[in-house]
């Protein structure tokens, strides 16, 4: 911690600032919690469709046996699909809904969609296939071409069904298979099931009175119409130059289109409920000598690293980006907590995430012209309470004309009529509204994949984790054999580098299957002692603060602010990924049998 840092934190009014965050916080909580939102389906099922691929190319339906199916051509797919090949699995099937790989990055296309962990460690298989990212970020479009090039070097694409959907899958006790049905009128049998649909596939929209009777153009940002706004991730939408544009929501993706949506309309209305805390991102070019340096096995080596310092573990930092920035000032603060033993005091922590947010504030009012506009841009929480964002040129964009700021103050807009949308006695005519409302979260995993999971004695997934969820290592369920979920972050680990832990829960899952074949074992099943002995090891390595998560501003970290104990941070493995990994090796060097049911 800087002299600058120490100096902060010694002139902050703790206490006034912890009044200002509740009243905040107060200010949105709703009612309905996670159900205020509406999902695509029914009466908003258009939302949900694929933009980017043509009518469907009709073909027999499949009637096939295959040793594994995986749901999902994401990154997911991809890492499942390299697993299986590495022991030797070679006959398995990958559905996707979508007209081909990509996952996350076949849906969001938006304008300025980039990663915002570092490419060099999210990107899958760059050293394996030698390819340098242009930036330290990378566009959608880049990581998204990256994809593609993977599945073909990966043979994956005779293997895929695409713009194929899956109706059911239900447990057939008597073959000891999967029976897979989509809509195209396949018929799947198939010995392993694989989930990799992620925990943020499913749209959600807000529910605004009077959404479904706009009469202008409308959609979810998850599924861009480049065809109305022209342009691609990079900007230029020539379809938006006389539109007024409005933008619902202040997250994750809003805060990366907005800079490029501002440049293009001729006005937009950002609806804010409650602002986001951006960083500067400070992208760049890839330097070739520094790519050309790297040793074998640096991209472990270095996606390890990043986790370890997120955990507190080294301050040694490979990244040194502004992640880590943060991470390693908050684990200075939390070691002086260590050796001030316990007080009644505000500890050193809380401390530095004070001074931390005061900056990005302070941040905001120096480059944000309008003083009112700037005060309504400040976020009044902790840094953790929303997803930490990294994106040159947001605020920039609130000092061009063109631009207006309707801050709800946590409310909402009132309304939506056919050409306008409403908030208070005030009225703001629009041609055109991008739901940036994001993805359900914390829901059963064939929830997410948009179909009913049977297993054994005809129980879904979903009325079995109806009281609580019960699994082992997050990834292996009773009464559902044979069934592996991936990317899956309830009961287990977390980490904001996704492909990591992609890589981790792949290779075991792979090396269970490897070993359950070579043992001619047809079915396993998790025993009940094994799911309450995780369900333990959830509970006691719990890192999750309900007083904290209590206190933050509702969102999807918190669960809306309404049972808060299954939200995605409550109920993940608390002991951290690198932690998650060592015991998923020890176990696979244990005998199967001790957690599972072997047939």
């Amino acid at each position: 911690m800087d002299t600058g840092e120490m100096e902060m934190q010694v002139s902050l009014d703790y206490e006034t600032l912890h009044h200002k965050y509740l009243e905040e916080r107060d200010k949105r909580m709703h009612p309905r919690g996670i159900n205020q939102y509406v999902a695509v389906e029914d009466a908003f099922a258009d939302y949900d469709d694929d933009p980017y691929a043509g009518p469907a190319t009709e073909r027999a339906p499949i009637v096939e046996c295959v040793t594994a199916l995986i749901v999902g051509g994401g990154h997911t797919g991809l890492f499942t699909a390299d697993a299986l090949l590495k022991v030797g699995i070679t006959d398995f099937r990958i559905v996707e809904k979508a007209g081909d790989f990509g996952g996350t990055w076949y849906w969001n296309r938006y304008p300025g969609c980039r990663c915002d962990v570092e490419s060099t460690i999210y990107i899958p298989f760059l050293e394996e296939m030698g390819d340098m990212p242009e930036e330290r970020y990378s566009r959608a479009s880049d990581i998204l071409a990256h994809t593609h090039k993977v599945a073909r070097h990966l043979c994956l694409y005779e293997k895929a069904l695409f713009q194929t959907v899956i109706i059911s899958a239900a447990w057939d006790e008597a073959s000891h298979r999967w029976i897979v049905t989509t809509d195209r009128g396949d018929t799947i049998r198939a010995r392993f099931i694989c989930f990799g649909s992620g925990p943020l596939s499913r749209p959600k929209l807000p529910g605004i009175p009077g959404i479904e009777t706009f009469q202008g153009k409308a959609f979810h940002s998850s599924r861009w119409d480049y065809s109305y706004t022209g342009g691609n991730d990079r900007g230029n939408l020539t379809g938006l130059n006389d539109k007024r544009v409005a933008i619902i929501g202040t997250g994750a993706s809003a805060v990366q289109m907005i800079p490029e949506i501002a440049s293009s309309c001729g006005h937009l209305y950002v609806v804010q409920r409650t602002p986001s805390a951006v960083e500067a991102r400070d992208n760049g070019r890839t330097d070739p000598d520094w790519w050309n340096s790297l040793r074998p096995g640096w991209w472990e080596e270095r996606a390890v690293n990043f986790a370890a310092v997120s955990l507190g573990v080294t301050l040694d930092d490979q990244i040194s980006d502004n992640w880590s920035a943060t991470w390693k000032r908050f684990t200075i603060a939390g070691r002086q907590d260590m050796a001030a033993g316990q007080t009644d005091g505000i500890s050193y922590t809380q401390k530095a995430d004070y001074a931390k947010m005061e900056e990005i504030r302070a941040r905001i009012k120096k480059i944000v012209r309008d003083p009112v506009t700037a005060e309504a841009l400040k976020p009044w929480y902790n840094w953790y309470c929303k997803r930490p964002l990294f994106v040159d040129g947001y605020y920039e964009a609130f000092n061009r004309d063109n631009v207006t700021l309707i801050d709800t103050m946590g409310k909402g807009l009132t309304r939506i009529s056919e050409n306008a949308i409403h908030f208070g006695d005030q009225s703001y005519e629009v041609d055109c509204i991008i739901y940036a409302s994001g993805f359900e979260t914390a829901v059963p995993p064939d929830r997410a994949a948009g179909f009913a999971m049977t297993g054994m004695n005809g129980v879904t997934l979903a009325e079995r984790w109806k009281d609580g969820i019960r699994s082992l290592h997050g990834t292996f369920v009773r009464d559902f054999p044979n069934l592996c979920i991936i990317a899956g972050v309830r009961h287990a680990a977390a980490s904001w580098n996704f492909s990591l832990i992609q890589t981790i829960q792949t290779r075991h899952v792979a090396e269970v299957f490897r070993r359950c074949l070579a043992d001619g074992v047809t079915k396993f099943d998790v025993r009940k002692s094994a799911e309450d002995a995780w369900l333990a090891e959830i509970a006691r390595a719990s890192t999750a603060d309900v007083q904290f998560l209590s206190e933050c501003t509702p969102g999807y970290v918190n669960n809306d602010g309404q049972d808060i104990d299954k939200g995605l941070y409550s109920e993940s493995y608390g002991g951290g990924v690198l932690r998650f990994s060592e015991i998923l090796e020890e176990w696979r060097h244990r005998d199967l049998g001790e957690d599972l049911e072997l047939t």
